[in-house]
């Protein structure tokens, strides 16, 4: 029951983020490092990304793919926020100092455990450190 709670509650955050990359793109696109071309194509895929898990990650049945993809996609999608970091791009117009990056950056730490919580992988990692000899 709490993790069908708290799968839907994450769920439900990365389906109104995502939603958000959809209504202020270019918020999202300024964002995008230099190296990645067509900022506004990562912004609307990101946000088509965040809304597919968000919802994947609700139902039971497709959870362990749904959590897996997105602690990958968390990975994936942090060159944004460190390249906010780097070089002091705001974001829809609020430039972050680094005390608000590095909380940034535990922010998305968190979501990732969250993400391997709701697949199972984090408990079957566990398990498997503690059933270690050395």
């Amino acid at each position: 029951m709490l993790r069908q709670i708290v799968a839907t509650v994450y769920g439900l955050a990365f389906v109104w983020i995502g939603i958000a990359h959809f209504i202020t793109p270019r918020n999202f696109a300024e964002i995008v490092p230099p190296i990645f071309l067509f900022p506004m194509f990562w912004a609307y895929a990101s946000g088509a990304m965040e809304i597919g898990g968000g919802l994947a990650i609700i139902v039971r049945k497709s959870r362990v793919y749904a959590g897996r993809f997105l602690a990958v996609f968390l990975v994936g999608v942090y060159p944004a926020n460190l390249y906010m970091w780097t070089h002091d791009v705001p974001y829809n117009g609020t430039t972050f100092g680094t005390l608000g990056h590095i909380i940034r950056l535990v922010i998305q730490v968190i979501l990732i455990a969250i993400a391997l919580y709701l697949s199972g992988d984090l408990e079957r990692f566990i398990s498997r450190d503690d059933t270690r000899t050395d």
